[in-house]
């Protein structure tokens, strides 16, 4: 006996609803094709399951007997099959996360080997690119998320605030800068008024942390001076490193400074917030993986960062 899921499924949704017509509308088949397998259950079973007149549809003693027991395999069978579609789903499970390349090496690997562990069904695929590319890919639909600091809404893409880093100071090491301009490194923070005769590095005009950074400059009279400029945090914090001149970074940038020769201090009076966004696609349902993930990686900003952050 070779009874198909199919079968099952005719059978109980005529004898559910009285009628083949509305069987197969149900099954989305022709009429004939579900009479078809109807008849090829009867074959099987070796017994009539309906009495057919032109007007009534019923079943028979044998199909009334039959039916208990093919609604509960029927029941076991869907149930069973959802199950393993559910497990091959979660096995095919790849979240695809675009940031920036400082974001990617310095935030990102100690959150993705966590989350492997503790959810190696799911593969992690991070995508290191510029600001602009990041949204970009969100937008495409080739990146589940995205990972930075996105001062405006951009349409077509959801914000979620995650963090609130602030703003310091990165100076190097006495032995590259032995002068060190009289800058009190023994405090962890700094008024902004320190930094005014300080030489600085810094990103270029146009990058949108920079120009964060130079509203708060321009208040102790820093305003749209000359100074080396690169386009990486990363290159910028190596150039203060070698004595190139003091650097204001986002905090975020904690994990690349300890590898570096330099002293850092948040910068208070007043502290500078920047706000670190996930986006995503507006009107896309998100990745199954994507909201464990970003859990995972808030609950890890404040060790990686060696500050106490604000969650949202």
């Amino acid at each position: 006996m070779n009874i198909t899921l199919r079968q099952l499924k005719a059978f109980t949704h005529t004898a559910r609803l009285g009628s083949f017509t509305r069987a197969a509308e149900q099954m989305h088949i022709t009429q004939a094709g579900l009479s078809i397998m109807v008849r090829e259950l009867e074959t099987q079973l070796g017994c009539r399951l309906f009495d057919r007149t032109t007007r009534l549809l019923s079943l028979t003693p044998a199909g009334e007997q039959f039916l208990p027991v093919a609604s509960r395999a029927l029941a076991e069978l869907e149930a069973a099959a959802a199950r393993i579609h559910s497990m091959e789903d979660k096995a095919r499970q790849t979240l695809r996360i675009s940031a920036t390349p400082l974001v990617s090496s310095n935030l990102l690997p100690t959150v993705c080997q966590s989350f492997r562990k503790s959810h190696p069904e799911v593969t992690v695929h991070v995508i290191d690119t510029s600001l602009a590319h990041v949204s970009a890919l969100v937008e495409s639909g080739e990146a589940d998320l995205g990972m930075g600091f996105f001062f405006k809404a951009q349409r077509g893409l959801e914000r979620t605030p995650l963090y609130d880093f602030h703003l310091m100071l990165v100076s190097p090491a006495e032995e590259r800068w032995p002068e060190r301009h009289e800058l009190d490194v023994s405090r962890p923070t700094l008024p902004w008024k320190a930094v005014r005769k300080l030489p600085l590095v810094g990103l270029p005009p146009d990058n949108p942390i920079q120009q964060a950074i130079d509203s708060h400059l321009a208040a102790i009279g820093r305003a749209n001076e000359e100074r080396l400029t690169f386009t990486h945090v990363d290159t910028l914090i190596a150039m203060a490193a070698a004595g190139m001149g003091a650097a204001i970074v986002p905090s975020f940038a904690m994990v690349a400074c300890r590898r570096r020769p330099v002293h850092t201090q948040v910068l208070k009076a007043p502290a500078v917030p920047l706000s670190f966004y996930r986006v995503t696609k507006r009107g896309r349902a998100p990745a199954a993986a994507a909201a464990a993930f970003t859990e995972a990686l808030v609950a890890a900003l404040p060790a990686l960062v060696g500050e106490t952050g604000q969650e949202r």
